[in-house]
């Protein structure tokens, strides 16, 4: 019997190989959790600047793969985005868990997607969640006026296909079939 290439037994072993499911269920829900984590790496600013790229990872989620994540996901993730967010704690577990909500809404009415309509209902989401987080914000003291958050919200829908992207690399790594070392 001939010996196989390197590449041949490579091959030969990535064939009917399914993908880890440790890695296929835990991946999302990890990327979203640093993503929550990730500005307060960045940057430190009195007003706020960088995206909320924890809940832009939640929204990218739940548009690439709708049936992922359960609805109720936006509690826990919620939670988590409001420990190191600085926001009043439950303000992302209900925006979060109301966003889960009106995506499978609009999954379920639509009958056709395209990225110009992920697109602007992310905006719209985008747009709302800043807004709301705002509000919610002045209402337990912080006096903030709007025009403050313009430049989070230019940044935030203006970098929602980047992170869209990324997302969509997360998923094709989440999806390769790993090698079983022998």
């Amino acid at each position: 019997m001939p010996l196989l290439s390197r590449t041949e037994s490579v091959v030969r072993q990535r064939i009917n190989r399914r993908p880890s499911r440790v890695l296929a269920g835990s991946l999302p829900w990890l990327t979203i959790m640093l993503g929550s984590v990730a500005p307060g790496w960045l940057l430190i600013a009195s007003a706020p600047v960088l995206p909320p790229l924890g809940f832009l990872m939640f929204l990218a989620w739940r548009q690439l793969r709708p049936g992922l994540m359960p609805i109720w996901a936006g509690l826990p993730l919620g939670v988590f985005d409001d420990l190191f967010s600085g926001q009043p704690f439950g303000t992302a577990v209900l925006l979060w868990s109301i966003c889960a909500i009106v995506l499978e809404v609009i999954e379920a009415r639509l009958p056709w997607r395209n990225f110009l309509t992920e697109w602007l209902v992310a905006i719209g989401l985008i747009i709302a969640y800043i807004i709301l987080c705002l509000g919610i914000s002045n209402i337990a003291g912080a006096a903030a006026p709007l025009r403050v958050i313009v430049p989070q919200v230019v940044i935030s829908v203006l970098s929602y296909p980047l992170v869209g992207r990324f997302v969509a690399l997360i998923d094709r790594l989440r999806l390769t079939p790993f090698l079983v070392l022998r």
